[in-house]
């Protein structure tokens, strides 16, 4: 998951920096390592939350009560918590018998609460109680509320979300990852809705006037974060695993059938983990509840025993979804359901380690998906994507090591991001591919069993590895790829010596905006094999030399695509590589092109060797290939940005190469398509549709049109990408249209896709349009955003203008801490160097130095892209006049 807030350095006050106490500091962590960062005095710890709280979700707030057990370690004369937005009353220190008075000052710019006493606390036990008052947001974090259309009108429903900081809104409390404790809930809502939190119920009282009070059972020990609580109009439906724990969906009243398909992948998900892991789910129920609307930044939450997912990663509806909405909602399944152990079971002790968070789950959840859906990726190809996937982040200046320094929550939101989630996970594939899987899974087994509810760094999962993988120098491999940014570069040439192939390797750095940067170093794992050969695996320090047996096979490096690294070959080995490219296995036809295509844009490679492959490739090739040739071409025709006088020749191309697999595979699917033909059949008629094809145009236009009085004119699988084509390419009338049907919706799920569309259209005028809706109540709360940002693809400079001009709005459909995220992001797109002032300016005075990271991103974005796309045209120009018809 990911999840923000705070106000930057406001937060770290002197007191908050103090070391950890030799007696908190024995509690959970090592010796030797060092304090935990934090911003809250270390002299009080918590060990139990009892909350009793009366939400009121037509007023937009809630009055609460808590009893809160705590360990006071030194004498202190006040206790300092996180707390945002709150008032408080009535609020006592007891010991047995005795009762003590405390003055309250709240600081909502620091995020705290401080009681204070008149005279010093001894150590020892306490409770601290004190009624509060909170408000209800309309956001995803804290409590807040989503309002959502149904047949019988609009509904109103409350859920939670408090990662990564977002506790306090709910419960004054020490809101670090590293104060574990147990949490009893309480909560009185109406009689008629359900209530649900992360135990199952343990008693309900009715209460009369239409409440009741609903008491769910005792927690386990863990981190703020992980409680939630939701209450509203719901069904439930619930299975159980052959182990006895009972696994449910809820949904909103009407569509828990859309839950079945996810209710079943829970199952089967968490009963694969039961195994792998080697420690039980310890709850007695595993919920996940589906929330209608979105956020700018998540889709699901792990919540220990009760799962948050927005309803588009969770429901699938046979009318309108796809396969891939299929797979989305498994791998999202798998990925929150890795959470209950690497994350909630234990936890990562700081957000510097976040990464063990998001990266394992990421890793365990392409794993597990392609274990028990093989047929999702029959060529084997998802490691090799998660990982290219994270190396475009990774080679610019402003990426950052996997385990970084965090010093604030504003820079804990900022952490959850492709470094985080997708170069965790390769590094993870990476390193079990290394030490072998069954070393690995034995590795991870004594971790959680060793660390469960506690907390940890990244070391400790290490210590566990280097027992299982002797002789391996594990922890120097793993150290290097995880705590030193990039992604290494291997040079590699051969040469036919006394009837061997002999393999040159010389290690060095990819990056795409720093040329003359000083590599960094990092002892790398490396397959290599002379094609329709074995592997031969080495790890390269600099440099390597490695004998093949026989000359005249090309040779492969990387073979499998394991390894986190970029390969340039030296000319003649690519030429031979390039003339035996039918003769590799599809994941590494894959990875040579994405290769070659990230270096050749760098400037390391000429254009045309990226462009050349694309050239030899058969419509019977991997659809996996095919989807990494449409890209590639793709990309060809975006070096020319809006000039559609020098992009026509592009274009031309593109379609002559596109038109045939389309030709050949048709619109609609057939009986033996499999997934990734699915896939690719959708992503060439939107790319086709993207080049101007006026067949593609057109006949999508056909469907929309007689969608009106024959449904079966847009399956599942083709209805989003027309609609998408008929919206962005939308005229006056046919967004009015759009508008019409996005207006009489009553599916929450359909309803939120159509407001999305509405904000597709290239058209500027409809922009603006659909921009002036956002700022409106009619898309809902948290549309509007997201509308913003789907301005921002087509009209980035516009949408960043608007949000900008409107600012005070805006920032009222946006959470707090993610705002620094947000606004940068619209203008992320742009290839108008103008907007690199733009983007400095509003960080000066709107961010604070320590939360930049993603409007640096956006500048360097858009300075490398301007400089490299000026330097590729001429290059694809000579291409294109040598090889288009």
């Amino acid at each position: 998951m990911r999840r923000p807030l705070a106000t930057a350095l406001a937060l770290v006050i002197a007191s908050s920096l103090s070391a950890v106490p030799a007696a908190f500091a024995a509690d959970a962590a090592p010796a030797a390592r060092a304090p935990v960062t934090t911003q809250l005095p270390r002299s009080v710890k918590p060990s139990h939350y009892a909350i009793r709280i009366t939400p009121h979700a037509e007023t937009m707030d809630y009055d609460a009560h808590v009893d809160i057990g705590i360990d006071v370690l030194e004498a202190t004369s006040s206790i300092t918590l996180n707390q945002l937005d709150m008032s408080f009353s009535n609020a006592v220190l007891v010991q047995g018998k005795k009762k003590l008075a405390a003055k309250v000052a709240v600081d909502n710019e620091a995020q705290t609460a401080t009681f204070a006493f008149d005279k010093p606390l001894k150590p020892g036990s306490y409770v601290l109680s004190t009624d509060y008052a909170g408000k209800i947001g309309t956001q995803a974090n804290g409590i807040f509320a989503l309002d959502y259309a149904t047949p019988a009108g609009k509904k109103r429903a409350l859920y939670t979300q408090f990662e990564n900081s977002d506790f306090r809104r709910f419960a004054p409390s020490w809101d670090e990852p590293y104060y574990k404790a147990t949490f009893d809930l309480t909560a009185t809502v109406p009689a008629a809705q359900m209530a649900v939190s992360n135990m199952p119920v343990k008693a309900r009282k009715e209460l009369g006037n239409g409440l009741a009070e609903v008491t769910f059972g005792t927690s386990p020990k863990m981190s703020t974060y992980l409680l939630f609580f939701s209450v509203g109009e719901f069904e439930r439906a619930t299975t159980k695993t052959k182990d006895g724990v009972e696994i449910g969906v809820i949904a909103q009243t009407g569509k828990v059938d859309q839950a079945a398909y996810a209710l079943e992948a829970g199952k089967v998900v968490l009963e694969e983990y039961n195994d792998y892991f080697g420690v039980p789910f310890p709850l007695p129920k595993l919920d996940n509840i589906a929330a209608p609307g979105r956020s700018q930044f998540f889709s699901a939450m792990e919540n220990w025993g009760a799962i948050f997912t927005f309803e588009g990663s969770l429901l699938f509806d046979p009318a309108i979804s796809t396969i891939g909405d299929k797979q989305r909602i498994f791998g999202t399944d798998a990925h929150e359901i890795a959470h209950q152990w690497f994350g909630d079971l234990v936890t990562m002790q700081w957000w510097d380690d976040l990464w063990l968070n998001e990266g394992f789950a990421t890793w365990m959840a392409g794993r597990t998906t392609r274990k028990l859906h093989p047929e999702w990726d029959i060529d084997g190809v998802d490691p090799a994507m998660t990982s290219r996937s994270a190396m475009g982040q990774d080679a610019i200046a402003t990426t950052h090591p996997v385990v970084q320094h965090v010093e604030t929550v504003e820079q804990a939101s900022q952490a959850f991001d492709g470094i985080t989630y997708q170069k965790g996970a390769a590094v993870i594939s990476m390193l079990e591919d290394y030490i072998g899987a069954d070393a690995w899974r034995e590795g991870v087994r004594s971790y959680i069993k060793k660390h469960a509810y506690s907390n940890t760094a990244t070391d400790d999962l290490w210590a566990e590895m280097e027992q299982v993988a002797p002789g391996k120098q594990f922890a120097t491999v793993a150290h290097e790829f995880t705590l030193q940014p990039g992604v290494p570069l291997i040079k590699a040439s051969a040469r036919c010596d006394d009837h061997k192939t002999v393999v040159e390797l010389e290690q060095g750095e990819f990056t795409v905006d720093r040329p003359d940067k000083q590599p960094l170093r990092w002892h790398v794992p490396v397959a290599v094999q002379a094609v329709g050969g074995q592997p031969v695996k080495v790890l390269v320090d600099g440099n390597a030399s490695i004998e093949l047996p026989g000359c005249g096979a090309p040779v492969l490096v990387n073979a499998g695509q394991k390894g986190y690294f970029r390969t340039l070959y030296s000319p003649e080995q690519f030429q031979a590589l390039s003339a035996n490219f039918d003769q590799l296995a599809p994941v590494d036809q894959l990875g040579v092109m994405m290769d070659v295509g990230a270096l050749s844009s760098a400037g390391l490679q000429p254009v045309a060797d990226a462009l050349d492959l694309t050239k030899g490739v058969s419509l019977d090739a991997s659809p996996d290939v095919w989807s990494i040739v449409a890209g590639t071409l793709g990309g060809m025709v975006g070096v020319y940005g809006d000039d559609e006088k020098a992009a026509a020749p592009a274009k031309r191309y593109a379609r002559s190469r596109l038109s045939p697999l389309l030709q050949k595979l048709g619109w609609e699917n057939k009986p033996d398509d499999s997934a990734a033909i699915k896939q690719l059949r959708t992503r060439l008629i939107a790319q086709l549709s993207g080049l101007g094809d006026e067949k593609v145009l057109a006949e999508a236009r056909r469907r929309f049109a007689a969608s009106e009085t024959d449904p079966s004119a847009l399956p599942a699988e083709l209805r989003r990408t027309v609609l998408g084509i008929v919206a962005r390419n939308a005229d006056a009338a046919t967004w009015d249209k759009l508008h019409a049907m996005a207006q009489k919706e009553t599916s929450s799920m359909i309803r939120d896709q159509y407001y999305q569309l509405l904000a597709a259209a290239k058209d500027k005028a409809l922009a603006q349009k659909a921009l002036d809706m956002a700022l409106t109540g009619e898309p809902g709360a948290t549309n509007s955003a997201a509308m913003i940002g789907m301005v921002s693809r087509e009209n980035p400079d516009m949408a960043f203008d608007f949000a900008l001009a409107h600012r005070e709005q805006v920032d009222e459909l946006v959470d707090s801490t993610s705002r620094s995220r947000y606004y940068p992001r619209l203008g992320a797109g742009s290839d108008d160097i103008k907007m690199v002032d733009k983007l400095k300016d509003y960080a000066d005075k709107y961010i604070a130095p320590t939360s930049r990271r993603d409007t640096e991103s956006a500048i360097a974005g858009i300075q490398t892209r301007i400089k490299l796309n000026a330097a590729r045209r001429p290059q694809i120009d000579a291409w294109l006049k040598k090889n288009a018809k």
